[in-house]
């Protein structure tokens, strides 16, 4: 018996693997995945890369583009980078900090600046690059593209699976193209319903390489570019190996050509040399080979079928159920141009489970999902694809815990780790200082030193922000061991700055200098500046954190003493005149350059941090209010991402609900959904997942709030199995706008205050045990 497909991707694992034999199994799409919002569908092939559909194991992706003769994936492998295992310290950096310093403290901020140009600037200036292994091509005889019809192509988020068809001369086409994370290879299976397949199989790349086939295999071999002076020092394959039912398969030249055949199954190796920050030493060769020869024994349906249950098992663990507007039924590029102008909130549900769908396909054993997340078609990308951790690495990984998604942080883990190593020796050599540091910037080769300009690179915090990170997923999942794994990049961080803050001679507070508040210009000749708002706020939250989790591990009291000690006298949050949360010591807002700017870094504090709330910290909340109201709601999409969340901090649900229909418009979100800088970055996406999830529930320290921000546009709705702090999930439905049921599950026995409608009430959870409240709890 043939199981259909509804079945096959609702079954549990045996009964995937039982399906997985089943000849002719056919995945292709029903209404239902329309109607459960896991669906991206078109009516035509993308011309634009940013019209393709991504797919991803975490380590290897592809851009399928649907062409009806010719397709085309666009292919990465995500430790392909420019360069080769290198530092960027500037000798002179050390000798030339005190003098930089004490040009802050005396207000000469544009010859600090300058200063810093020419002696602390790191070598190279700038970091090295992410790129784009190559293209694999289709070609497809036989198809009449002039008489296609019924043409289809989508993207199933719930399943993993791109999928293109359509009908030419009698014959029904069928593509589908997954990036396989058990199997660790892509696989593109091709269909003709009533005739043969006729394909011509070639690879195509823009870095150095040599194509030839190997038997039934196609080889792609080359090595990467040299950058900024740094010599290449990768060398990367692609094997693709062809399984045809029927038919022949011959080379010619540098392609493989399939003739006759009833279905095939093309399987996509790729690797690199890359074993470490310091180490080129692998063998992509013998990589390829054996991830092809431990799935020589699989069929295609076994492939797909270990694919879904593993996607599934991490994908399915969340849903967001909103109501179906007018345009819920058409393409998703058409609801993506007319939002402004229509109620189509399933269009924000289905952004919600797209964005888990990348966070699940970009970070998963893997390198961390960098500017584009895994995807990238260009040697020279913008800001070269890099891990910027001055607000958007974070934004990347700010829905890992809420969304349940929390062995996606890995990836992130294992970056802070090896950042840490050649951030210990920025820190002896460039600082004369203990622990370790980062700046704005970081690459595949954890350089650490500060790049590109002094006015966005002379930032020494990107290490501390990135280690908040590691106590948020502790304080998520409560997980001992990992607090015990991470503690020491955390202590070492804090180590840092106890030896490099200094006094204000101006405002006597322990400050960093020099720093700057994250890309804006103050308006007094330079970014430059001693203490902005954003370091204080985060090495409060490092040093508390530090301090917190050396506790409970029951070690380094006197360290604990210390790192309190210091966090009390660092700058605190000031409200300036004009009523706003100051972004530096001195009440310089009004002046900055450009009041408008896309960062709002020091309201860090409001979210991601947990210093302000309305609750807690009213004036300094409307004080944060104040500067997002100045900042304005025109950004990037990365900065429209940040502002959501801060709106829904506010708990202001239609001011928030504007910044996502904001986001989620033409001009912020390309037709496949990839976030609009512009150009394509991917931290929009994730920063938009967050921001729905604290639309419907925040969580801090032992309280929940429930539906903060319902925007008025959401009346009904439903939302399962998103993760609070201190370990308990989470489902919540309204109607009306107002609180039906939210059922609690916890892993942890424990008092918690939840609040609804303005009221609270207090609840005692028990281990693996759960608890339903409804809107009469709340009398």
């Amino acid at each position: 018996m043939i199981m259909t497909r509804r079945a096959l991707l609702e079954a549990g694992m045996g009964s995937l693997l039982a399906a997985a034999v089943v000849p002719g199994l056919s995945l292709a799409a029903t209404p239902d995945s329309a109607k459960s919002g896991t669906l991206l569908w078109y009516d035509k092939p993308a011309t634009r890369w940013v019209e393709a559909n991504p797919v991803g194991n975490g380590r290897l992706g592809a851009m399928v583009f649907g062409g009806i003769k010719r397709e085309r994936l666009q292919l990465n492998e995500d430790r392909l980078w420019s360069g080769g295992p290198y530092t960027n310290v500037n000798p002179a950096a050390r000798d030339a900090l005190p003098i930089i310093r004490q040009m802050i403290f005396d207000g000469r901020f544009a010859e600090a600046e300058a200063y810093a140009e020419a002696h602390v600037q790191s070598i190279p200036m700038r970091e090295m690059a992410y790129q784009c292994l190559g293209d694999l091509w289709l070609d497809f005889h036989d198809i009449d593209e002039t008489s296609a019809s019924d043409y289809r192509r989508e993207l199933d988020i719930g399943a993993a699976i791109s999928r293109v068809s359509f009908s030419s001369g009698g014959v029904r086409y069928v593509r589908e193209i997954i990036a396989s994370h058990p199997d660790n290879i892509l696989v593109i299976s091709l269909r003709a319903e009533g005739g043969p397949i006729a394909v011509d199989v070639g690879f195509s790349s823009g870095l150095r390489s040599d194509i030839a086939p190997d038997g039934d295999t196609l080889v792609l071999s080359g090595v990467n570019n040299a950058d900024r002076g740094i010599a290449g020092r990768l060398t990367f394959q692609a094997r693709a190996q062809i399984v045809a039912d029927g038919g022949t398969l011959r080379a010619n030249g540098p392609q493989l050509e399939v003739r006759g055949a009833s279905s095939v199954c093309i399987r996509v190796a790729m690797a690199t040399s890359y074993r470490s920050p310091t180490d080129v030493t692998g063998d992509p060769a013998a990589l390829t080979k054996s991830h092809l020869a431990a799935v020589r024994s699989k069929d295609v349906n076994a492939l797909l079928a270990a694919h879904i249950a593993d996607h599934r098992a991490l994908f399915d663990r969340v849903s967001l159920t909103l109501p179906a507007g007018k345009r819920a039924a058409q393409a998703t590029a058409n609801r993506i141009d007319h939002v402004a102008d229509s109620d189509d909130p399933s269009l924000a549900a289905l952004y919600f489970q797209f964005g888990r769908y990348l966070l699940i396909a970009s970070s998963r054993d893997s390198e961390p999902a960098n500017l584009q997340g895994l995807w990238n078609d260009s040697n020279t990308p913008p800001w070269g694809s890099k891990f910027t951790i001055n607000i958007n690495t974070e934004m990347n990984y700010w829905p890992v815990d809420a969304a349940n998604l929390g062995e996606c942080i890995e990836p992130l883990v294992a970056m802070i780790g090896e950042l840490a190593q050649s951030g210990a020796r920025t820190a002896r050599e460039m600082y004369g200082a203990r622990g370790w540091v980062a700046h704005h910037n970081t690459d595949l080769w954890r350089a650490s030193g500060p790049v590109d300009h002094m006015q966005t690179g002379l930032w020494p915090t990107g290490g501390a922000w990135l280690c908040t990170h590691l106590w948020d997923h502790y304080d998520y999942t409560r997980d001992g061991a990992f607090l015990d794994r991470v503690y020491p990049l955390m202590r070492d961080a804090s180590l840092f700055f106890l030896d490099t803050l200094v006094r204000d001679p101006n405002t006597g507070f322990m400050v960093t200098n020099p720093s700057l508040s994250p890309e804006n210009n103050h308006g007094r000749g330079s970014t430059l500046c001693a203490g902005p708002a954003l370091d204080s706020q985060l090495l409060r939250d490092l040093f508390a954190q530090t301090a917190r989790a050396a506790e409970i591990l029951k070690r380094d009291k006197a360290l604990r003493g210390e790192v309190m000690a210091m966090r009390g006298r660092l700058p605190p949050d000031r409200i300036g005149a004009q009523g706003q949360l100051q972004e530096w010591q001195a009440d310089w807002d009004a002046g900055a350059q450009d009041i408008h700017h896309r960062h709002v870094s020091h309201l860090y504090s409001l979210f991601p941090s947990q210093q302000i709330n309305l609750d807690d910290t009213p004036d300094l909340a409307r004080a944060a209010q104040v500067s997002l109201e100045t900042r304005g709601d025109d950004a990037t999409g990365w900065g429209l991402g940040w502002r959501l969340n801060l709106w829904a901090h506010l708990r202001d649900g239609d001011h928030a609900h504007a910044v996502l229909k904001d986001l989620l418009g033409p001009d912020r979100t390309y037709p496949n959904m990839f976030d609009a800088h512009p150009p394509f970055q991917i931290d929009g996406n994730f920063g938009g997942v967050r921001g729905i999830i604290e639309m419907l529930v925040q969580s801090r320290g032992d309280s929940i709030h429930l539906l903060p921000a319902l925007p008025s546009a959401w009346p009904e709705g439903e939302v399962r199995g998103l993760r609070l702090r201190g370990g308990a999930d989470i489902d919540i439905a309204w109607s009306g706008g107002r609180l039906k049921t939210a059922r609690l599950r916890s892993r942890l026995s424990g008092q918690r205050t939840v609040t609804a409608g303005g009221r609270q009430t207090q609840v005692k959870l028990m281990a693996g045990g759960a608890l339903t409240l409804t809107a009469a709890d709340f009398v």
